[in-house]
């Protein structure tokens, strides 16, 4: 038997083991938990982060199994010690709740955004860039960061192809367009997403960290545009042919996923605001009409898009479903495995992780709003931004009325630090090594983990400084 087959037999063994106790669909007491039921979930994320750099190859091929193996780690012995009632109940809602709108609706934007080829050849000066650069910030919170991201990094980088520097061009696309773009509204990164489906209203975002974007996207298209301009002025930087001849029929394929993307939109409104007192409950998870129909909706889309879209867009665009299993694969381990951190956190001081509720508080128990920011930030730098976002939510009390109304401050910084810092690594957001992953294809000579790791210190860190004093502390 083969070693993923075998892995494959144990998960279904074991939800089997697990699913006849939900009918009880017990809470659990975070208070009573012990801190090392999340070591799993610390394993998931550390694997994520350290293992591509230590065994690349190996994480390459197995990456599935390492999170399946934390998974059962954390899965066979809770239900042994708190009974199958509890730890069905926690995996049902995890996974219905949570974890399928959140694959559903990444999946939807990733197919249709590689619907669309942007054909043509376009000349990298930078004007131009700072332009696509600006596009893309715009686009990433309609469309999501990894949909703006695989819709614009294949057209700037024949853009920029008759250039001898062109790495700094990808380094602020991932900060720009896979990043902080993403700020704006749920649809733009899986933290407000998550955010979204726990009950925080569409627009919140918008209306209270768009100074804090403004300032961000801003400072760094302008740094950005003297830096590239330096580099675009200095003697030799244009090669004497361009790699990639110029065309007059300059447009794009699969221009009918533009409505599909209206629809995207549409569908995650709809949900948002759409109150109806129509429920199912699914093996002990209460489901709202709104929702299903919003991811029934995204998953007609999903198949509508691929089918309806040529092989030829697909074939230019290098499309390729590897990318999306790997997050969905990620992802199910993490969703699974952070269940018991979400309820030691929501235990508050009571709880394990008291010391953690202690250092984003002040003396007098409020909320500490700057250390939520750094927290949520450098936790977001090198693990993954959506979970990160989850832990700091619960951290905060996790009820969404309290947070978006006297507790908005603190609110606003979780966000931030999510979306913003996500661009301080590679392994910080999704987008991140995808457009890495296409860069180096294409043959570019991308900056090494410290390496990028140092643009992001002297260029991001500062920002998030200056960000710090005027609105966090």
């Amino acid at each position: 038997m083969k070693i993923d087959q075998f892995f494959r037999r144990i998960v279904f063994f074991t939800l089997f083991a697990v699913l006849p106790g939900l009918a009880l669909a017990a809470d659990i007491d975070g208070s009573k938990l012990s801190a090392v039921w999340g070591v799993p979930f610390a394993g998931v994320l550390l694997s994520i982060a350290l293992m591509p750099l230590l065994a690349a190859d190996f994480w390459h091929h197995h990456y599935g199994k390492v999170t399946a193996a934390w998974a059962l780690a954390f899965i066979v012995p809770f239900a042994a010690v708190y009974g199958t009632d509890v730890a069905g109940s926690g995996f049902m809602h995890a996974l219905l709740a949570e974890y399928i709108p959140f694959i559903v609706l990444l999946t939807a934007l990733f197919t249709v955004s590689g619907g669309i080829y942007i054909r043509g050849n376009l000349h990298g000066s930078p004007a131009l860039n700072v332009s696509i650069l600006a596009i893309g910030a715009v686009l990433a919170s309609f469309m999501g960061t990894t949909g703006a991201s695989m819709l614009l990094i294949r057209p700037l980088i024949r853009a920029n192809d008759n250039r001898q520097h062109k790495a700094h061009v990808i380094v602020f696309f991932i900060f720009i367009v896979s990043n902080a773009g993403g700020s704006l509204t749920p649809l733009g990164d899986p933290p407000l997403f998550l955010g979204f489906l726990k009950g925080i209203d569409f627009f919140w975002t918008v209306r209270h960290i768009f100074p804090e974007t403004l300032f961000l996207i801003g400072s760094l298209l302008a740094i950005f545009y003297g830096l590239d301009a330096w580099f675009y002025h200095r003697k030799e930087e244009l090669l004497a042919a361009d790699p990639t001849p110029d065309s007059r029929n300059i447009g794009f394929d699969g221009v009918f996923n533009f409505g599909f993307l209206g629809a995207i939109a549409s569908l995650v409104l709809l949900s948002g605001f759409w109150k109806s007192p129509v429920t199912f409950n699914l093996v002990g998870t209460e489901l709202g009409l709104p929702g299903l129909v919003r991811d029934i909706g995204l998953v007609v889309i999903t198949l509508m898009s691929y089918k309806l879209t040529s092989a030829k867009v697909h074939e230019d665009n290098q499309f390729s479903w590897e990318p999306m299993l790997e997050v969905a694969k990620l992802f199910a381990g993490i969703f699974l495995t952070i269940i018991p951190v979400i309820a030691m956190l929501k235990a508050g001081l009571d709880g394990p992780f008291a010391a953690v509720v202690t250092a984003v508080t002040r003396p007098d128990g409020t909320p500490n709003p700057a250390a939520y920011f750094w927290a949520t930030g450098l936790l977001s730098s090198f693990l993954d931004n959506a979970p990160t976002y989850l832990v700091f939510f619960n951290t905060a009390g996790g009820d969404a009325k309290l947070l978006m109304t006297s507790l908005a401050s603190t609110l606003a910084a979780i966000s931030a630090g999510a979306v913003f810092m996500g661009a301080n690594t590679y392994i910080g957001n999704a987008p991140n090594l995808m457009v890495k992953a296409i860069a180096e294809n294409r043959g570019l000579k991308m900056p090494s983990f410290f390496g990028y790791m140092a643009w992001s210190v002297c260029i991001l860190v500062p920002l998030f400084f200056v960000m710090t004093l005027i609105w966090f502390v």
